[in-house]
């Protein structure tokens, strides 16, 4: 693999999306996951360790939390993560263990600071539109790269997309990169992010963006 994804996403947009027991999902960007491009399941023979990771549990349960299941002491969401993304991650040794993993992952969190930049920038969960143009607009001039924003497509009968995610590129020495692959170069790692039976793709740039800041 040659860069991560490091994914945000929105629990309130999250929760619309399938049948789950979300309850009250923070208002806050949280993390989805820290994923090498090109490579899935790398060691099935590594199991996930909760125990690895008990000192940065309350950070998790923050941070990282299993937005669609409410329970605090599901470790489900951090296993699928680590088995199928963390494994292949590993290969670097700043992220060779779980405890590595993970906790790299929550240290890029407060690095990035999406929220703050987000707020910083006026664009706050709303009732309103806004142009996907100038949030794309807003984080490419604060982080100097452009990330990738995935959004819901209109439902039947609405004109605006939801955000849903946003996604930041790392190099190998987790340094901030474009995310968009220059044309023609394929982009194999989830293209679509399938949750129920809705799916998250990259955003319309024309289309008016809904950030919504409760569930419907």
């Amino acid at each position: 693999w040659k860069k991560l994804y490091f994914a945000h996403h929105w629990p309130v947009t999250v929760c619309k999306m399938n049948a789950n027991d979300c309850h009250d999902p923070p208002k806050y960007w949280t993390i989805h996951g820290l994923w090498p491009d090109r490579a899935e399941d790398c060691n099935r023979t590594w199991h996930f360790n909760v125990t690895e990771i008990k000192d940065l549990m309350s950070d998790m349960r923050h941070y990282w939390p299993d937005v669609l299941h409410s329970s605090l002491n599901r470790t489900q969401f951090w296993k699928h993560e680590w088995d199928k993304h963390g494994t292949c991650a590993a290969t670097l040794e700043a992220l060779n263990s779980q405890k590595k993993y993970f906790g790299k992952a929550l240290e890029l969190y407060q690095h990035v600071d999406l929220n703050g930049c987000l707020l910083k920038a006026g664009i706050k969960p709303s009732s309103s539109y806004y142009k996907m143009t100038a949030i794309k607009e807003a984080l490419t001039s604060f982080y100097g790269v452009t990330p990738k924003i995935q959004c819901l497509p209109p439902e039947e009968g609405e004109k605006a997309q939801t955000i849903g995610q946003i996604e930041f590129c790392f190099t190998k020495e987790l340094q901030l990169i474009n995310c968009m692959a220059p044309k023609g170069e394929s982009n194999p790692v989830q293209a679509h992010l399938k949750l129920g039976t809705e799916e998250l793709s990259v955003c319309n740039d024309t289309l008016p963006t809904y950030y919504p800041s409760e569930v419907q």
